[in-house]
C-alpha cells in the first residue's frame, strides 16, 4: 500500500475510479447509493458547472480543469501549457490572500491532459474567488514584463532542481518509448525548452484552450446553489467559446529502438532499471483490466527478484486521452541489473501464458479497494474523478461500473496479450556501467550513453519532426 501512496496524483486518481468500480465486491450494494452525485448545469458559454451543496459546510472547494494539457506544447518548448498555468495568477499576494484571509489556497497543477485550478477557502469569499478566476481566464495578465519574470523564474527552478537517478530513469524511458511524441516530454519542460517560450507562444495557447467550451467547473461546498449560478453567470458568463475544441490528434511514435539503453552514471551503487511498452487510453475498454494485470505485474516481478533485491518494484498503468504506457520499474545493485532486467521480461511473458490465480486477482482487488475507501474520505477524490469522467467522456459513475462487475483472470490476461503480444519493449538501464558490464557480456544489443543529464537519444536516423498540436 505504501507504493500506492507513492504514485503521482493523477495516476492515484485512476486507481480512486477503479476502486469504485470494483467496491461491489467489498462492500453492500447500499454503499454504492451513498456516493454523492452532483448537479450538473452548463452555461451559454458552454461551460460544464458540477455543484455539490454540502449543507452547513462553511468551507468552499472549487476545482476548474482546462481539457488541455501538456501534450499540446509546441515541439521544442516543452514547459509551455504549465508556463501558461504560472501566468494565469502572477502575483504571490493572491496566493497569500487565499491562505490569510480564506484559510484555504491557489494552486494550478499542469499534466499532460489537463490544467487544473484549485480555490479552497471560506464560503463568504466565494464571489472573490470567482472574480479572481475571472481576471485570470478572461483577462490574462500576459504583459512583456510578467511573461519574461514567470519564464525566467521557471527555467531557473528547473536548474536549481536536482535530478535524481530515478527521476532521469523515468524520463529516460518515456523519451525512448516516445520519441518525439508529447508523452516523451516532461509535463515541466527542461530549463533550455521552457526558455525558446515566447509571448506569442502564450498568447496562441490563452486563445486555443482557455475556453469555457473546453472546461469544466465542480463547486463543493455549504452554499446555495442559486447564489452559485447567479454568481457564475455575472462573472463567468461572458467568458467565451472557442470555434472548435482543438482534438487530441497527433502523429504516432515509432517503435522504439529494441536495443537496451544504457546510461553511465559514475559513482552510484544502485542501478535504475526501467521496462515499457504502449498502454491503453483511459476510455479503453480494458482499462481497468490493465490496471489489475499492472497489480499482479509487480507482485509476480517482486517474487522473481527475491534473491538478488529486497528492493521494491512498481509496475504503473499511466493512462490518457491517447494511448500511454504501461512501465515496470526498480532499482538494484549495478551487479544484478542484468538478471533484474531479464526477470522482468520473464514476467511479462508469463502475463500473456500463465492465468492469474484467485489469489492474485483477489489480492488486486483488495489493494484497490482499500485505496478507494482512503480516498473517498476526501471531498477532492470525489471531484477528480467527476472531472476525469468529464474530460475522458467515461459517463456517469454508474456507466462506468456497467460490464466491470465481472471482470475475471482470462480478462486480465487478454489484455496483456493486446499490451505485449508482438509488441515492441523499450528498456533503459542507468546505472555505473563499469560495474553493470559484467553482466551485459553476452547481451549485443546495447547502447550505451555516458551523460544521463541528456535526454537519451538512439543511433538510428532522426525521424521526423512531429507534427505541432
Amino acid at each position: 500500500m505504501n507504493k500506492l501512496l507513492s504514485l503521482p496524483g493523477g495516476f492515484r486518481a485512476t486507481l480512486v475510479i477503479f476502486g469504485l468500480i470494483v467496491l461491489p465486491w467489498a462492500v453492500p450494494a447500499r454503499a454504492q447509493s451513498a456516493l454523492p452525485e452532483p448537479t450538473r448545469q452548463e452555461l451559454l458559454s458552454g461551460l460544464k458547472i458540477l455543484f455539490w451543496q454540502k449543507s452547513g459546510d462553511p468551507n468552499v472547494l472549487l476545482k476548474m480543469r482546462i481539457q488541455s494539457g501538456a501534450a499540446y506544447d509546441l515541439a521544442g518548448k516543452a514547459g509551455m501549457m504549465a508556463l501558461l498555468g504560472d501566468v494565469l495568477f502572477p502575483e504571490a499576494e493572491t496566493r497569500q490572500y487565499f491562505t490569510d484571509e480564506l484559510g484555504g489556497r491557489l494552486e494550478v497543477a499542469t499534466d499532460y491532459d489537463g490544467l487544473t485550478i484549485t480555490m479552497s477557502g471560506r464560503s463568504s469569499g466565494f464571489e472573490r474567488m470567482i472574480e479572481l478566476l475571472r481576471n485570470a481566464l478572461v483577462s490574462t495578465p500576459l504583459s512583456p514584463e510578467v511573461v519574461n519574470k514567470l519564464r525566467e523564474a521557471r527555467v531557473q527552478m528547473l536548474r536549481d532542481t536536482n535530478a535524481t537517478p530515478s527521476s532521469i530513469a523515468d524520463r529516460a524511458i518515456a523519451a525512448r518509448l516516445f520519441g518525439e511524441f508529447p508523452y516523451g516530454r516532461p509535463v515541466s519542460g527542461a530549463a533550455e525548452t521552457v526558455a525558446r517560450v515566447d509571448r506569442g507562444d502564450l498568447m496562441q495557447a490563452r486563445e486555443r484552450f482557455l475556453n469555457a467550451d473546453n472546461a469544466t467547473l465542480v463547486i463543493v461546498g455549504g452554499l446555495d446553489e442559486r447564489r452559485t449560478m447567479r454568481t457564475l453567470r455575472q462573472l463567468l458568463g461572458n467568458w467565451r467559446k472557442s470555434d472548435r475544441v482543438v482534438p487530441p490528434t497527433f502523429r504516432q511514435p515509432d517503435p522504439p529502438d529494441a536495443r537496451t539503453l544504457i546510461v553511465h552514471q559514475p559513482g552510484i551503487q544502485d542501478a535504475e532499471i526501467r521496462l515499457a511498452t504502449r498502454g491503453l487510453a483511459r476510455a479503453d475498454k480494458d482499462y481497468f483490466a490493465a490496471n489489475v494485470l499492472a497489480a499482479v505485474a509487480r507482485d509476480r516481478w517482486q517474487v522473481a527478484l527475491a534473491d538478488i533485491s529486497k528492493a521494491p518494484v512498481f509496475v504503473r498503468h499511466e493512462a490518457h486521452t491517447v494511448p500511454g504506457m504501461f512501465v515496470l520499474g526498480t532499482s538494484v545493485k549495478n551487479l544484478n541489473a542484468a538478471k533484474a532486467l531479464v526477470a522482468a521480461q520473464n514476467v511479462i511473458r508469463s502475463l500473456m501464458t500463465t492465468p492469474l490465480t484467485a489469489t492474485e486477482l483477489e489480492k488486486a482487488r483488495n489493494e484497490l479497494n482499500s485505496e478507494l475507501a482512503r480516498q473517498l474520505s476526501e471531498p477532492s477524490s470525489l471531484i477528480e474523478l467527476w472531472l476525469d469522467a468529464e474530460t475522458f467522456k467515461l459517463g456517469s459513475v454508474n456507466q462506468m461500473s456497467s460490464g466491470l462487475r465481472t471482470l475475471t483472470a482470462n480478462d486480465v490476461q487478454a489484455v496483456a496479450g493486446r499490451l505485449f503480444k508482438e509488441k515492441p519493449l523499450a528498456a533503459v538501464i542507468l546505472g555505473n556501467y563499469d560495474e553493470l558490464k559484467p553482466g551485459f557480456s553476452n547481451m549485443e544489443k546495447l547502447e550505451i550513453l555516458g551523460d544521463p543529464s541528456i535526454t537519451p537519444a538512439t543511433n538510428k536516423p532522426a525521424s521526423p519532426p512531429a507534427k505541432k498540436p
